[in-house]
């Protein structure tokens, strides 16, 4: 990333899949995200964090629900420590003063003009092609082979009584008589951080704060997403 350029991202939700129609008149599969509008809760910068980042959070959450620290994240609150290192003279971190948030990601870069209290809404990605949209998985369980790793299975016909869709052989022989290290078994499948890269933009409703991306994106209906501007060609 060039120095002149900044962050571009934002956190969102994904709505789910449809389809719309281009100039064309050709089918287009797309995935619909509420982004933002987020909140600018901290900017790391090198001189303080040793990195640069900004820091947001998305979708509000009832203070009832929130711990004393998820307060003190986004307002000032009256404590021991916070009296201390005041009349210590340490220069405290600049607040939000907004709403405790649900969902808060990091996400690294310069901050360019982006300052804590500000907002980040879906139109800063205005001019931008292509983006990365970081999800959590559909979580699956315990998964057999077949399921987690596409497994043709065994033999339907002669020779295989009961264990169709087992995985078979995993073992060596004699030597080394053992198992080795990465063999694809049965096991916990989905549920895992999962990126999708060089997506490309269709639409942006800024009215609605709605993203169209096309192709499908990681994660269940209402999933947390990250959307940032592609690093890659």
């Amino acid at each position: 990333m060039a120095k002149d350029e900044k962050v571009v991202g934002i956190l969102g939700r994904k709505i789910g899949m449809t389809q719309i129609f281009d100039e064309s008149g050709q089918s287009v599969p797309v995935t619909i995200l509420q982004a933002g509008p987020c909140d600018v809760l901290q900017v790391r910068s090198t001189d303080r964090d040793g990195y640069e980042a900004v820091q947001l959070g998305y979708l509000d959450k009832p203070r009832r629900l929130a711990s004393r620290a998820q307060r003190g994240q986004v307002a000032k609150l009256d404590s021991k420590r916070s009296k201390k290192r005041a009349a210590a003279g340490v220069e405290l971190l600049a607040k939000a003063n907004c709403e405790p948030k649900r969902y808060i990601r990091e996400i690294r870069g310069p901050a360019g003009d982006l300052d804590v209290g500000g907002q980040v809404s879906v139109d800063a990605f205005q001019g931008i092609a292509t983006v990365d949209v970081v999800g959590t998985s559909k979580g699956r369980g315990f998964s057999g082979a077949m399921k987690r790793h596409n497994f043709a299975g065994q033999r339907a016909t002669h020779g295989v009584k009961k264990c169709h869709r087992h995985m078979g052989g995993t073992g060596c022989s004699a030597t080394p008589s053992r198992l080795m290290k990465g063999v694809k078994m049965p096991g916990q499948y989905g549920a895992a951080r999962c990126t999708v890269r060089n997506q490309k933009i269709v639409r942006i409703d800024a009215e609605n704060n709605l993203l169209l991306v096309k192709g499908a994106v990681p994660g269940p209906n209402g999933g947390y997403v990250v959307v940032k501007k592609s690093n890659k060609l």
